[in-house]
């Protein structure tokens, strides 16, 4: 019975390495630092190009940001969202928003929104009082053309 028991423990030890190394290995998962604060570029597909022809397909997109320590609060400073090319379209926060642990937000743009362009982007900047773990902040695009439908994520990465 010690060598089913010992055995066990060996595959589970194993199994449990693989799914850890798994997890750092893959794209957009990363643990990091805890942090009193930052600031986020956000990539925003307000529309896509399909076919031979680059016909536009507008996508609606929405801005999630989400406080993932389960214990401190996070202020968000603000979201701004930027054209093409580089230009300020609009700030998308009235004041700053704080956001309590393990809470989070959204902010939407409309599919007839391209104002920006192809390829706008989100700037997030947000603190905490304490070292936190980082928010979580990615864009949700989605649309549909022709019976198409067409959805996928943006994350957010840190810049300096």
């Amino acid at each position: 019975m010690p060598k089913i028991k010992s055995r066990l423990f060996m595959l589970a030890a194993g199994l449990t390495c693989f799914i850890v190394l798994t997890m750092l290995s893959t794209p957009g998962f990363c643990l990091e630092a805890p942090s009193k604060g930052g600031t986020q570029y956000v990539p925003v597909y307000s529309m896509v190009y399909t076919g031979d022809r680059a016909v536009p397909v507008n996508l609606a997109s929405t801005l999630s940001i989400r406080n993932t320590d389960p214990r401190n609060s996070i202020r968000v400073v603000s979201a701004d969202y930027y054209a093409s090319t580089g230009r300020l379209i609009r700030r998308m926060l009235a004041k700053v928003m704080v956001l309590g642990p393990l809470a989070s937000t959204s902010i939407f743009i409309k599919e007839k929104d391209t104002i920006g362009g192809f390829s706008t982007s989100f700037l997030v900047r947000w603190t905490a009082d304490k070292e936190v773990s980082a928010p979580v902040i990615e864009c949700v695009n989605i649309g549909a053309y022709s019976g198409l439908g067409i959805s996928f994520v943006t994350p957010g990465r840190e810049i300096r």
